[in-house]
């Protein structure tokens, strides 16, 4: 019985030059344009959601009162939709390809 042996030298790999490699950075330039888009279209609709409280009369809590300013359309609608599609273009812009 003989034994094999298996020897790797420098020479068995090649003498080929490097190739330098592309950037392999996933996203592009326009990829981080579309999440600051969609980053002001998260901030407007928290912004809008902003207002008083439903208790605040005159910027002071009074608990006999009521503020039917927490049901506008903007604070219940507008708000919410810039939100989701914010959102919605922060997935598109991270599944973008260059």
């Amino acid at each position: 019985m003989s034994k094999k042996t298996n020897k790797i030298s420098a020479s068995d790999f090649g003498n080929e030059a490097e190739v330098p490699q592309e950037n392999s950075f996933y996203f592009g330039q326009q990829n981080f344009k579309w999440m600051l888009i969609g980053l002001a279209f998260i901030v407007v609709g928290f912004l809008l959601m902003m207002g008083p409280d439903a208790n605040m009369v005159d910027g002071k809590f009074d608990p006999n009162a009521w503020n039917d300013d927490i049901f506008s359309i903007r604070r219940i609608r507008i708000a919410p939709l810039f939100v989701v599609i914010g959102f919605a273009i922060e997935v598109y812009a991270i599944l973008k390809r260059k």
